[in-house]
């Protein structure tokens, strides 16, 4: 184990203890966000027939090769087929069927023209101008042909994902799982959101923010409960997340003080310690480890630094087990729209939101950039990096970021 270690290197390791959830089959309209456990192929055309875009007249291209202004054609009318029928009667030379828009092309038909662009002859139409075969028809497959593939395993399922199933009439679906995180707080300092403020005390509020997050990205989260500054208390609790979840999220207790017991707890436990360090500000304080197949990932106490690690390696972590194919923040480059006038000798990231002004991706930070600065997550949808050993960055300047919103 190292105890300090890069982002990229903690990803790394956390990923390679990621176990992905089982399957289940669930009823198309529970299908929303959830992940495909496998391909997703049309077993049918969508549409499933030629049909009419507009309400108008079904014909044989050829009758029209000489229509023109001075050259009418005379089509006799012998049937009318509206949306969800079909016409009995087959488009022979000299004949037209009236058909209303989403009908089905008549057989012998191969072409569509207007109502609004015919004249009407009691039981016939005239038509001054050539066809071609094909014009004015939708034709079967126009949107998914059958057997092309509808959506990839390991994709979340979209509105427009779970109509095009219910156009190739699949009822249910096979999804993964969804995983459930425990959420542990840790630290003699916390009390119940409940219960009156005394000197030295702090309401718990990670534990109702994270709650937030792992809920916004399609995972369930499960209060545990609160430990004191023991590493016995703590352990216990996290027994009992490993007992009910399928990854345990603790906060505070993972810096180095004497009262700082995450990590001891772990390996009282007998779990294997990944890492107790990540060369990144905020959220440097932190631990993983690895006992019986689930991951335990201590955060810090400070909300903006277990916020930072949460999004960037907790939230990676959860989209992989729950089955996503794409897990990891996508990155951008941004401009800074406002000068930061901090140095960086330790790589940092700077929370903010993606605003769109002359043409350019900016960064408009969302608040104060301190550890405990809850607030600057308010509307906070891009982690902006500032790499290690930079000195003050000013307005205009370009940097990458990381999308968490």
């Amino acid at each position: 184990m190292k105890n300090s270690i890069t982002l990229e290197e903690a990803q790394s390791l956390v990923f390679d203890h990621c176990s992905l959830m089982g399957s289940e089959r669930v009823n198309l309209k529970e299908s929303f966000g959830r992940v495909l456990f496998g391909d997703l192929a049309a077993q049918e055309n969508i549409p499933p027939f030629a049909r009419s875009p507009y309400d108008g007249y079904a014909f044989r291209a050829q009758d029209t090769e000489q229509a023109s202004l001075k050259n009418s054609v005379i089509l006799s009318i012998i049937d009318e087929v509206p949306a969800g029928y079909t016409s009995a009667f087959t488009v022979e030379s000299g004949t037209a069927v009236k058909i209303l828009t989403g009908a089905p092309i008549p057989e012998g038909a191969d072409a569509v023209i207007k109502f609004e662009e015919t004249v009407i002859l009691e039981n016939q139409i005239k038509i001054t101008a050539a066809y071609q075969p094909g014009e004015n028809i939708v034709p079967a497959g126009e949107d998914v042909k059958r057997g092309t593939r509808i959506a990839s395993k390991g994709t979340a399922i979209t509105s427009p994902i779970m109509g095009l199933i219910a156009a190739i009439g699949q009822e249910d679906i096979a999804v993964y799982k969804i995983p459930k995180i425990a959420i542990i707080s840790t630290g003699d300092e916390l009390v119940d959101i409940s219960a009156p403020l005394i000197p030295g005390k702090i309401r718990n509020t990670n534990c109702y923010t994270l709650f937030g997050y792992i809920q916004s990205i399609g995972a369930v989260p499960l209060i545990i409960g609160t430990a004191k500054d023991r590493k016995e208390e703590i352990a216990a609790l996290i027994e009992r997340g490993l007992d009910q979840a399928d990854m345990v999220l603790t906060t505070g207790g993972v810096s180095v003080g004497d009262y700082d017991m995450v990590s001891r707890a772990m390996e009282y436990l007998g779990a294997n310690l990944l890492y107790k360090k990540i060369e990144i500000k905020p959220g440097s304080a932190t631990a993983a480890a690895v006992k019986d197949g689930k991951l335990i990932l201590g955060l810090s106490g400070n909300p903006s630094a277990a916020l930072t690690n949460f999004h960037l390696v907790a939230v990676p972590f959860i989209k992989k087990m729950a089955g996503r194919t794409n897990y990891l923040n996508e990155k951008i480059e941004v401009t800074l729209k406002k000068d930061f006038k901090k140095e960086s000798p330790r790589r940092r990231f700077l929370r903010g939101r993606l605003v769109f002004e002359e043409g350019m991706s900016m960064m408009e930070p969302t608040g104060g950039q301190g550890n405990g600065i809850l607030s600057s997550m308010i509307g906070c949808n891009i982690l902006t990096e500032v790499p290690g050993g930079s000195g003050p960055k000013r307005s205009g300047e370009k940097l990458a970021a990381y999308l968490i919103g």
